[in-house]
């Protein structure tokens, strides 16, 4: 086994340290991948503090993985030494159930394998891209377009698919309405996703302290939802309304700007339930649904699609010992938009 560099938790309740992990033998179909950047996500900072539930230590995170092949095995076809690949939120599913046979891997019906935290079938934790290496199955590596630089891709991973399969799937384009709550990680993407899709795009966050960056990423409108008017001015306008916060929200005043037919999808993971009046629902024939992130044929339609339009992350790079401080920067909103870790820095 191949014993790699990483940086990972040992306590929920202490900072992430450096350490060693082994990465298991390359087989028939894995491929073996050096890690050049992998993207820090608001979930990398849940899971390694314990606020999803127990975690098992040692774990390390990260879920936007990008970088080269280094070794394939004896039955890979899909990649070859040399190729530039990524990897993101997953690692493997059952690749039988209904879901899965439809490239919908994300809702695999027996739960998909996550690229950190979960037993992978060979039984070992699977530990995530704060490391030098990584090797994974050759059906959940993505191909990365030419055009798109390693490190501003990496946030596509998790960040980019998330926004892009719920503007996909609720019908993003030109005469459509899409409104994005909250400009941060997620958000920052949506606007410029959604916009390369020909919607009209507007933001709505708590302030318009970042209204000159929204329309700098494309949005043709930014409001303030601190602002009391703001709900009154919007009352059915939109077709998409993509909340990307994880804080609690009024979900009834949101679906209140929803247009006919129209829907809320949620994307954050708030710690609390979000209740919601019925009757919100009755009126405009209005949806309140979730999303997760994409399968793997999605994701690699995202790849493409962000090549064609020249979509990358707007993001800071910091090495490996600044991890823990860039978690707290996270926390506080202090990023804009995205952290990639520079994985060299590992070495």
């Amino acid at each position: 086994m191949l014993t790699v560099n990483a940086y990972g938790a040992t306590s929920v309740a202490e900072p992430l340290v450096p350490m060693t992990i082994e990465r298991r033998d390359v087989g028939p179909h894995d491929v073996l991948i050096e890690i050049a950047y992998c993207g820090i996500c608001h979930s990398d900072i849940h899971f390694a503090r314990g606020e999803f539930g127990d975690i098992p230590t040692p774990l390390v995170p990260g879920h936007e993985i990008v970088g080269t092949v280094t070794q394939v095995g004896s039955e890979v076809t899909k990649h070859a030494v040399g190729d530039r690949v990524g990897v993101g939120c997953m690692a493997d599913s059952c690749r039988e159930c209904a879901n899965c046979l439809r490239g919908e891997e994300q809702y695999c019906l027996k739960g998909h394998t996550l690229v950190f935290g979960s037993v992978g079938r060979d039984g070992q934790i699977t530990q995530g891209g704060f490391s030098t290496h990584v090797v994974v199955t050759e059906d959940f590596v993505l191909h990365i377009p030419d055009g798109l630089p390693l490190d501003t891709t990496a946030p596509l991973l998790c960040a980019g698919i998330t926004t892009y399969s719920p503007l996909r799937h609720w019908g993003a384009a030109p005469g459509k309405k899409v409104a994005v709550v909250g400009l941060g990680g997620l958000g920052h993407l949506a606007v410029k996703l959604a916009k390369a899709m020909g919607a009209e795009v507007t933001v709505l966050s708590q302030s318009l302290k970042k209204r000159d960056d929204g329309l700098r990423l494309g949005a043709d409108h930014y409001y303030a939802t601190g602002d009391p008017t703001t709900f009154e001015k919007l009352t059915g306008t939109f077709d998409i309304v993509l909340n990307t916060i994880s804080a609690k929200i009024d979900v009834d005043a949101y679906l209140s700007l929803l247009a006919l037919d129209g829907a809320l999808i949620n994307l954050g993971a708030p710690s609390e339930p979000l209740p919601v009046n019925v009757p919100s629902l009755f009126a405009n024939r209005r949806s309140y649904a979730g999303s997760l992130f994409g399968g793997i044929r999605e994701t690699q339609e995202m790849l493409d699609f962000c090549a064609e339009h020249g979509i990358g992350a707007d993001i800071e790079v910091v090495p490996a010992d600044k991890i823990n401080e860039a978690f707290d920067r996270v926390l506080a909103s202090d990023v804009r938009y995205r952290f990639v870790v520079e994985t060299s820095t590992l070495d």
